[in-house]
């Protein structure tokens, strides 16, 4: 393994919670650059990309990292250049923002790297401006949105007030969960009274929600962009003492949002298959390094998770 002087980097790399396989000579190193690995979806990503590799330990090697918290893009560039600079084969990517990412993985592409996109797709636009051919592995967020949309739309009424908590607004997934929602509830007549960004976070989704239940005392539910906003804006309508009144939908299917449908203080969200999404994004790039074109954009599976569907 090279050795090389970016302790600043280095310093980032270890704070983010970076654990790698063992490396072997002569195996094609995989790096997986994550989102915050305290989003409960990103550890359960990682751990799935961890146990599939010791499954193939004898193909390639794994060094599977992630940043502080959802906004921290800075951090997420420097993983990348450290990944560069160590000389990695591959970079399979869940990046923070859609646009921001697009400059250092097309250096990382120069360098001879291959780059696979996965969870959240990068700007179209953008890569093309850059020049950049980067495949996408992932779900349609649109679509797992619309579904669990509809779902809670089954217990609204035309005229009923709900509010969306969304992702970090540059983020293409979190446009599209927006717009899946958005069309469920124009499809069921409800009325969307506040579109806010809590940038993925639990803390900020709590105080978000607080204030959006002020200003619509009367408001009916609010669909979560994801789980760990969710889970904010859960506590946010209990110290309200609002549960049963206001309905709350995510996405993303962690257990600590399983636990609340199981208590029926949420009521639906969509499963992503957290697990899975990056072992198809590394499946891809070592399809690439043998030598096989390019993939098209693979589409993988979202559903919708109730109480029901729960063991």
């Amino acid at each position: 393994m090279k050795r090389f002087s970016f302790l600043p980097l280095l310093a980032a790399l270890l704070f983010s919670g970076c654990e790698r396989a063992p490396e072997t000579p002569g195996k094609p190193e995989v790096a997986l650059v994550m989102k915050s690995l305290a989003n409960e979806f990103f550890k359960t990503m990682a751990d799935g990309a961890e146990a599939w590799q010791k499954q193939n330990a004898e193909s390639f090697d794994l060094v599977s990292n992630g940043i502080r918290n959802e906004t921290d893009l800075a951090q997420q560039v420097a993983l990348v250049e450290q990944m560069i600079a160590r000389g990695v084969a591959a970079i399979v990517i869940a990046p923070a923002d859609s646009k921001a990412l697009v400059p250092v993985l097309k250096r990382a592409q120069e360098a001879g790297i291959v780059v696979v996109n996965i969870d959240n797709r990068l700007d179209r636009t953008v890569l093309a401006e850059a020049g950049a051919a980067i495949p996408f592995v992932g779900p349609d967020n649109r679509e797992g949105a619309r579904l669990v949309g509809e779902e809670l739309a089954k217990q609204l009424k035309r005229g009923d007030k709900v509010a969306i908590l969304g992702g970090v607004p540059t983020a293409f997934n979190a446009q599209q969960r927006r717009a899946g929602f958005e069309e469920a509830m124009q499809a069921a007549g409800a009325a969307v009274v506040a579109v806010q960004s809590a940038s993925w976070e639990m803390e900020k989704a709590n105080s978000v929600t607080a204030s959006i239940l002020t200003a619509h005392p009367d408001l009916a539910a609010i669909l979560a962009s994801n789980d760990s906003m969710a889970l904010g804006a859960a506590a946010a309508v209990k110290a309200a003492g609002k549960e049963g009144q206001v309905r709350i939908v995510g996405f993303d299917n962690i257990s600590a949002v399983q636990a609340l449908i199981r208590e029926g203080r949420v009521l639906a969200t969509a499963d992503q298959h957290g697990g899975q999404l990056a072992v198809y994004g590394i499946e891809a790039a070592l399809s690439i390094l043998k030598g096989e074109a390019a993939p098209e954009d693979k589409k993988t599976p979202v559903d919708l998770i109730t109480k029901a569907q729960l063991p």
